[in-house]
């Protein structure tokens, strides 16, 4: 079991001091303290959210929790918070939903994915340490963020927008660790992520916005204004593991931004002309169909080995030619001017 993180702002307005008894209470009546899981757990079955479909107290080591059940998802949780709480149900279903809109079919989910959202980051290192094994130390380095192990995303809360949009972009590899055949080389994998780190709520639903990504299109127009563009044919072989060992941080911002531009393009260009291609793609990943040698098939199916740069540099660029194109430069053109067009109206602190 697993949690995630997401970045989204959302402001919360208080009316005039003494309009509430205590910050801790909430009334309908008689108050209820919502300071405590079994008031929490009370306060959330009143509020008939429809994503919902039931709340508990979840008994831990870690501090009071709560176990919120959606259609699809668990979400285990040291979150008292009753405004991100409420939120969290219709957030984790509709980017559910978004990452099936990434297919031109939906699969069938019949086990529920595995959140973990902690309300400290000192609670998140406690649970990692025990769930990671000896790889906690790995993901202890994490800054701001959330990690996708054994199936579950494992989060800390680092505010409402922030902690949304990791969960939505974690979410998207358990998505698809969970339901498809083959692993997807990094360059997609990654690339997908990004479109679900932004979204707008409206009425207790969540739409996803990839095109006001504004941290990835600020880190695409700096690429390109310091002329630090990955080549396209090495943006598709690369492993990002890679540049995070080389602590490369300007390359590592550029190869998440190119690889948000890039999984655009084959979405939105042209009036989407390679969106075919794309969800062929995808499909051979989702049924295990990729025209793979056996030992890279084994590797891409065996989530159990790492996936290795070798591998990547292997497969990444196999697929693209195989699904997309083989003239590497022509279509290289074509990406480099989207990108442009992307970020034309795009502000950099500092510049005029």
């Amino acid at each position: 079991m697993k949690g995630k993180f997401a970045i989204i702002w959302i402001a919360a307005v208080f009316g005039p001091a003494g309009c509430f008894e205590s910050a801790s209470l909430i009334g309908t009546g008689s108050a209820r303290r919502i300071d405590t899981p079994a008031g929490m757990v009370e306060h959330l079955q009143s509020e008939n959210l429809p994503a919902l479909k039931s709340v508990e107290v979840w008994e831990n080591d870690y501090g009071p929790g709560l176990k919120l059940t959606t259609a699809h998802y668990e979400v285990f949780t040291t979150l008292l918070e009753p405004l991100m709480l409420r939120q969290i149900p219709g957030f984790v279903e509709s980017a559910y939903w978004d990452y099936q809109a990434q297919l031109p079919e939906p699969v069938g989910t019949t086990i529920r994915f595995t959140i973990y959202l902690f309300a400290t980051r000192e609670q998140w290192e406690d649970f990692t340490r025990s769930f990671a094994g000896a790889r906690a130390w790995q993901y202890s380095k994490i800054k701001n963020g959330a990690y996708y192990l054994n199936g579950a995303c494992v989060a800390y809360n680092i505010g409402i927008e922030r902690t949304f949009s990791v969960l939505g972009h974690e979410g998207w590899h358990q998505f698809n660790n969970r339901h498809f055949t083959f692993r997807l080389p990094s360059w997609l994998d990654e690339g997908i992520a990004t479109l679900f780190e932004v979204h707008r709520s409206e009425k207790g639903l969540f739409y996803f916005e990839p095109g006001r990504n504004a941290y990835r299109l600020g880190a695409l127009k700096k690429t390109l204004i310091n002329s630090k563009m990955i080549p396209l044919r090495e943006l598709i072989a690369v492993n990002p593991g890679e540049l995070l060992a080389a602590d490369q941080t300007d390359a590592m911002n550029a190869f998440y931004g190119q690889s948000y531009a890039l999984v655009r393009f084959l979405r939105e260009e042209g009036y989407g002309k390679r969106l075919r291609n794309y969800h062929q793609l995808l499909l051979g990943g989702l049924g295990g169909d990729w025209p793979l040698s056996t030992a890279n098939k084994r590797m891409a199916a065996d989530r159990n080995i790492p996936r290795t740069v070798k591998w990547n540099r292997s497969v990444g660029p196999l697929l693209f030619k195989h699904y997309i194109d083989d003239d590497i430069d022509q279509i290289e053109k074509e990406y480099i001017a989207f990108c442009r067009k992307m970020v034309y109206q795009v502000k950099l602190k500092g510049r005029n």
